[in-house]
């Protein structure tokens, strides 16, 4: 069983930055690619991005591709994503979730997640 714990959502301007961080908590957190995806009222929900177990491979969503970066520090059991350029439309609540691997696109749905940190863009 794996656990995530989401962190470092925020209401920043538009244009600013954030990190979020993802913690896994218990075993085997290195077993296990990790995503990120989030959720806005009234939309549907988003696959961002996805880094494999080693942080060789990572993929992003077109609509963050070259604003957002993924990372992971096995040795922290913590991934990271790192957000530039932030507009209103990345507001929601951003959630990490563990699976098996990453597909060619970020997936929505994950074997374990975490219960979801807010992030605000707005002036």
């Amino acid at each position: 069983q794996l656990q995530l714990v989401e962190s470092g959502g925020d209401l920043v301007q538009p244009g600013g930055s954030l990190r979020l961080s993802c913690v896994g908590v218990g075993s085997a957190f290195d077993y296990y690619a990790i995503g990120w995806f989030r959720q806005a009222p009234g939309k549907e929900r988003e696959g961002i991005s996805c880094i494999t177990r080693s942080g060789g491979s990572t993929v992003y969503a077109e609509s963050v591709k070259g604003r957002f970066t993924i990372s992971r520090d096995n040795a922290k059991k913590t991934v990271y994503l790192q957000m530039n350029s932030l507009q209103p439309d990345d507001t929601a609540v951003y959630f990490c979730g563990a699976d098996w691997g990453c597909g060619s696109v970020p997936a929505t749905q994950y074997t374990f997640w975490g219960q979801g940190t807010q992030v605000t863009v707005s002036s």
